[in-house]
């Protein structure tokens, strides 16, 4: 009657079938026996075996608090007297404030880091090594040296996991800020009321964890009050969005309408709506008159292809669901995904992967018909004195495009591609205040459509500052940019 313990099964698909039948096929079982099994979530794990089991989610704990107790209470008394020198424990609760704090910004998503990192136990563990030998080895009369300490923290131990330059800058910031000889002083603070505890056993430390706030406010990890909106509205977003995917799909409901009359009806607004074909070669044709060869013009050929994909997917998909429900030709599966999108204001997986993110089909559509309006009128009425940078599929083929065409004109210069670099200045101008293209001299494009997040901007002079309290986004006057 003993357990077996089955690791990692997410990487051995292939046994769970066999194990599935041998536990099922056995005869006679002892009360005792327990299989357990440790998996990451995979699409293609059996779902015959995950209904017959009890399923347990181990998540990490949410907030200081839990993360500090979490840690503390894996650390024994012998661990907390491993070394007599004075800087030991404090340094050893710096570094466990300092990794709580990595796994606590992950929920803040790009706010907090741009890219997310598993930070994990390992990573602990190894740091805490390091300052131990660090101590044991040091010299008395020099004290600790605290360039070796933040880079192995900043650089190696976490930092060896960051890839993204900025997010690099970050580590490196909280090692300079809070290692070094101020931590030992008594008016230092992680942020206010969060200090280093003076105890001499693991006990005393968990006293003192147990008396943090239980929910902490974003400033305690460096960042603005209102990230803690962002982290909210993400949630509830999340839960819902869980919670609609779960609903049962039938369409024999009651009274009013069914799921298939109502994305008939929609589907037959939205054809309505959408914008007609591009003729290739009215699109050729008005090309040449604006110059063909010029980068600005390749990058708007480019993007109206893709632009037409788009508009040529949405097209067949809404007239084959139109026929699918009418039953005249078989409901696919990807139909069937577009019926239930649809229906649930999501945009269909179809038209997600050869388009943009938005948060409901509604907004996904009137950015269609944003978008197209302003590669149309630009074919028709030649370039625009502004472009909506925003509404390129990329951007940076825009931003290339301008740089090739700045460089062109200064070829007598001697100006070669490689060299030129882009500036920006973001003018006092709003959208509407614009009325020409930039000064000829310097050239470039005036840009607008872009959002601040996570700082706020003054108009009257020019530069950024913090945001607003509730304000989540704010939106930038036209920005110049030029080579």
């Amino acid at each position: 009657g003993g357990w077996l313990l089955l690791q990692n099964c997410h990487l051995g698909l292939e046994f769970l079938s066999e194990l599935m039948d041998t536990i099922t096929t056995t005869e006679s079982m002892s009360e005792g026996f327990r299989t357990w099994i440790t998996t990451e979530a995979h699409t293609e794990f059996p779902i015959n075996l995950l209904q017959s089991s009890i399923k347990f989610t181990n998540e990490p704990p949410q907030g200081v608090k839990a993360g500090l107790k979490r840690t503390y209470s894996a650390v024994t008394q012998d661990h907390l007297e491993v070394s007599n020198m004075p800087e030991w424990k404090p340094m050893l609760y710096a570094v466990a404030f300092l990794h709580t704090t990595v796994q606590e910004r992950r929920k803040f998503g790009p706010l907090g880091w741009n890219i997310p990192y598993e930070f994990n136990q390992a990573d602990f563990a190894a740091s805490v090594q390091f300052v131990q030998n660090h101590l044991d080895d040091m010299d008395i009369k020099h004290g600790v040296n605290w360039n070796c300490v933040r880079y192995m923290l900043g650089e190696v131990q976490y930092g060896g996991r960051v890839t993204d330059d900025l997010d690099k800058a970050l580590i490196n910031t909280y090692a300079r800020v809070w290692f070094g000889e101020h931590m030992f002083s008594e008016k230092f603070c992680f942020y206010k009321d969060y200090v280093i505890p003076k105890g001499k056993t693991v006990e005393d430390y968990l006293q003192y964890v147990e008396q943090l706030p239980v929910i902490d406010t974003p400033e305690v990890f460096g960042l603005h009050s209102n990230a803690d909106i962002t982290y909210q509205t993400n949630l509830a977003n999340e839960t819902l969005s869980t919670i609609v995917s779960i609903q049962p799909k039938d369409s024999s409901t009651g009274g009013g309408e069914t799921r298939e009359a109502v994305v008939q009806r929609l589907a037959d607004e939205m054809l309505e709506k959408l914008p007609p074909d591009y003729n290739s070669h009215e699109v050729k044709a008005q090309l040449q008159k604006m110059g063909a060869i010029q980068p600005i013009n390749i990058f708007l050929r480019q993007e109206i292809d893709r632009m037409q994909h788009v508009i040529s997917r949405v097209r067949s998909t809404l007239t084959d669901l139109k026929l699918a429900i009418d039953g005249t030709i078989i409901m696919s599966e990807e139909l069937q995904d577009a019926l239930d999108s649809m229906y649930d204001a999501r945009i269909p997986k179809l038209w997600f992967r050869i388009s943009w993110e938005s948060s409901t089909l509604g907004f996904w559509f009137t950015e269609l018909l944003e978008r197209n309006q302003q590669f149309s009128s630009w074919l028709q009425d030649g370039r625009p004195n502004q472009f909506w940078m925003t509404g390129f599929f990329n951007p940076q083929g825009f931003l290339t495009a301008m740089k090739q065409e700045t460089t062109r004109m200064n070829l007598a210069k001697g100006w070669a591609l490689d060299s030129v670099v882009l500036h920006n200045e973001v003018t006092k101008m709003m959208k509407e205040d614009v009325t020409g293209p930039p000064p000829a001299d310097i050239g470039g494009v005036y840009i607008y459509g872009l959002f601040l997040e996570g700082a706020g901007w003054d108009r009257r002079n020019c530069r950024l500052i913090e945001s607003a309290p509730k304000v989540l986004f704010t939106s930038l006057p036209v920005v110049h940019v030029y080579a």
